[in-house]
């Protein structure tokens, strides 16, 4: 029952312009899922799905697996670079207020094995790799996805 569950919230959000876990619920109970606040707030958080602004409404968004494949969610979430750079094995990112956190969640969906972790605030992150020819390699590639 939860694969259907997750499987058809990932289909509405898909399909659908979803702002609140009350509007996924809803749309649930409409597909014949009785769901929970607390059960949607679970698939949510074990889907990892991401909220990112479209002309100023948020809305749940499913990661990609590899971003580089798709050019709109690209869009919308690498736009929102400011600035780029590295230092040492560190790169710092800066976004647009309210956007480092799904940036960071899409960095991270990238799975690039030389990416050790990012940490986001609200408008900047720090991303460690591996080694400085790792900061310089993902440093180009963000910055490339970005330019697109």
């Amino acid at each position: 029952m939860k694969s259907k569950r997750q499987q058809k919230i990932l289909e509405i959000i898909a399909t659908n312009d979803i702002e609140t876990q009350e509007e996924l619920i809803n749309a649930l109970k409409d597909e014949g899922y009785n769901a929970t606040q607390a059960t949607v707030s679970r698939d949510i958080r074990q889907l990892k799905l991401l909220k990112l602004t479209t002309g100023g409404v948020y809305k749940y968004v499913a990661p990609k697996s590899e971003l580089e494949n798709s050019s709109k969610y690209n869009h919308a979430l690498f736009s929102s670079i400011i600035d780029i750079t590295y230092a040492l094995n560190n790169v710092v990112i800066k976004t647009t207020p309210g956007l480092a956190q799904a940036v960071a969640a899409g960095i991270d969906s990238l799975n690039d094995s030389d990416v050790l972790g990012c940490v986001a605030g609200d408008d900047a992150i720090i991303l460690v790799s591996k080694s400085e020819e790792a900061s310089i390699r993902i440093t180009d590639k963000i910055s490339k996805i970005a330019e697109n």
